[in-house]
């Protein structure tokens, strides 16, 4: 299915976010996440399934300030 990741179209496979978080290869422990808009809680993702279309923002924390 095609999703939109951080603004990028890409082909994946993945049910869920977790899945596509895996397949991406992203260090679960220090993202937030969102689908649609709306904000994913890690615990959650496992669960989150995806669908063709959806728009996936992965934010990783950044030093500085």
């Amino acid at each position: 299915m095609k999703l939109i990741v951080n603004g990028e179209t890409q082909e994946a496979k993945c049910t869920t976010l977790a899945n596509l978080l895996d397949a991406l290869d992203y260090d679960v422990d220090w993202l937030a996440t969102a689908v649609n808009g709306e904000l994913v809680h890690s615990e959650e993702r496992a669960i989150h399934a995806l669908a063709e279309g959806d728009r996936v923002e992965i934010l990783s924390p950044m030093q500085g300030g």
